[in-house]
């Protein structure tokens, strides 16, 4: 996919992206927009304007005016200070997110920059040798001024990169002599929480879309009926995620020989965590959707301070580096995942315990002697558990800085930071109950289930045999944890 930096519409293709596959070129009409407010940074310069950042200190310095021989040193010295993160560094896909939606902001034309400035980011994304950044350190207010500025520390010489396997890259990578502005457009935005929130709501989708064909799986381990999910049941809701979820739920259950050797059973209905799949994974796909305009609109605006504008000699000075719309996205996001870790492990529940699901106690023949899922299924419980702890809103904390200029921050970056354990705990759930699933599947052979039901069971079989004797469970689950990070369902998944 190619992407034209400066124009609309980037979003679309974040996901190839987060892969290093995108193709990407400033576009033609951005390099001019670029330029002629450039042109507004210089003439305000050769004029001696005040012009907050170019010619004045910064946050609770605004009001000390920097002579113009001082100008570049200003810029420099703004990366130099800001540069206060710390932590873990941030991934490599959420390092490459960062310098496209970094350039893209500044492609934009409003941020009076060099269109060498964005060529050099989107250079660095192309190489794959990644600058630094620490993940810690941003308010989200301002910008990410810490993340930002490490990254503009690379741009000057004086960053760390790190090549694909994280290994510090000693050499500096096409280091730039900053111009007035430059160093304040690097650091004023919300691009470090905007990445991290996107590579967040990326990989949230795609365990959405597994916990839809994992929640299929174990419906027909456990004999339960797809009627629930019938188009006439779907006919009397107006909740868009709710009729698209059973829809693809009756896709993946069509076909189904295990559904058809019980459709005249006893049973009247199925427990809630099987019936009221569409409406939990339903109510989950609607609130990623918010999630993914929110962070489209953050992504195709500018969040620079000052805003230059062609047609005016003035500068703007607004508040766009704020980031309480990520915030708040974020905080959807860690709510929306615990009901679909909660649902999961209520279904592997079921699994295992014979007084609910009619199979061998914990899946395994020779109960006693071995205790089949018995702990997998606590796992189950413990990661869910956390995802609750994990799911406290952030983007309702503040906490004044700078002088009490910088009085109102939103903790963007905080909130999206977190979201990695939280998926991380929502991915070992589902791993947990794929392989429960499958392994119900095994009692109900010769009997197959449904085409894509029946392809993820010989997907992950590939890997992991069934369960007879006892075995060290904790590398079964990281092994269907890695295939679904390395995305080796998503085929299965489509519907």
């Amino acid at each position: 996919m190619h992407i034209e930096i400066g124009r609309p519409g980037i979003a679309r293709a974040l996901g190839e992206v987060v892969a290093g596959r995108a193709s990407t070129r400033l576009a033609p009409v951005s390099r001019r927009a670029m330029i002629r407010t450039l042109r507004r940074v210089r003439d305000a310069v050769r004029r001696g304007d005040r012009v907050y950042g170019v010619s004045t200190g910064l946050g609770g310095l605004a009001d000390r005016a920097i002579p113009r021989e001082k100008l570049s040193e200003l810029q420099r010295n703004l990366l130099r200070s800001h540069a206060c993160g710390v932590g873990e560094p941030l991934p490599a896909d959420e390092i490459r997110l960062l310098l496209v939606l970094k350039a893209h902001s500044l492609a934009m034309g409003h941020s009076g920059v060099r269109p060498l400035v964005a060529e050099r980011l989107l250079r660095w994304y192309r190489s794959g040798i990644l600058p630094r950044i620490p993940e810690q350190g941003s308010v989200g207010a301002s910008g990410d001024l810490a993340p930002l500025a490490h990254l503009g520390l690379a741009l000057t010489g004086e960053g760390t990169f790190l090549d694909s396997r994280g290994t510090r890259v000693s050499r500096r990578l096409g280091w730039l002599a900053l111009e007035p502005k430059e160093g304040l457009a690097i650091v004023n935005g919300t691009q470090a929480s905007s990445a991290v929130a996107w590579a967040a709501l990326l990989r949230a989708e795609a365990l959405l879309d597994l916990a839809d064909l994992a929640g299929a799986c174990s419906l027909d381990g456990l004999l339960g009926t797809p009627e629930a999910f019938s188009p006439a049941a779907m006919s009397v809701t107006r909740h868009p995620g709710v009729r698209r979820a059973a829809e693809r739920l009756r896709t993946f259950l069509r076909r189904s020989r295990i559904r058809a050797s019980h459709r005249d059973c006893q049973r009247v209905q199925d427990a809630y965590s099987l019936r009221c799949m569409p409406q939990v994974h339903g109510a989950v796909r609607d609130a990623l959707a918010y999630v993914r305009r929110t962070l489209s609109d953050v992504a195709d605006s500018v969040s620079d301070n000052p805003i230059l504008f062609p047609s005016r000699r003035e500068p703007s000075m607004a508040g766009h580096f704020h980031g309480q719309p990520i915030a708040l996205a974020c905080d959807h996001l860690a709510s929306a995942i615990v009901p679909l870790a909660t649902i999961a492990e209520r279904r592997i529940e079921r699994l295992v315990n014979p007084d609910l699901s009619r199979l061998p106690a914990f899946l395994t023949r020779q109960g006693g002697l071995n205790s089949g899922f018995m702990l997998a299924h606590v796992t189950a419980a413990s990661l869910a558990s956390e995802c609750k702890a994990l799911a406290t809103p952030r983007g309702v904390d503040s906490i004044p800085t700078s002088a009490g200029q910088e009085d109102h921050v939103s903790m963007s970056m905080a909130a999206a930071v977190r979201l990695r354990r939280s998926l991380s705990n929502l991915e070992g759930v589902l791993a947990i109950e794929l392989l429960c699933g499958c392994q119900a599947l095994e009692f109900h052979r010769p009997l197959r289930s449904g085409p894509a039901v029946e392809g993820l069971y010989r997907a992950i079989r590939e890997r992991t045999p069934a369960l007879g004797k006892d075995r060290n469970l904790s590398r079964d689950i990281e092994r269907v944890s890695r295939q679904i990070r390395l995305g080796e369902f998503l085929t299965l998944t489509r519907a």
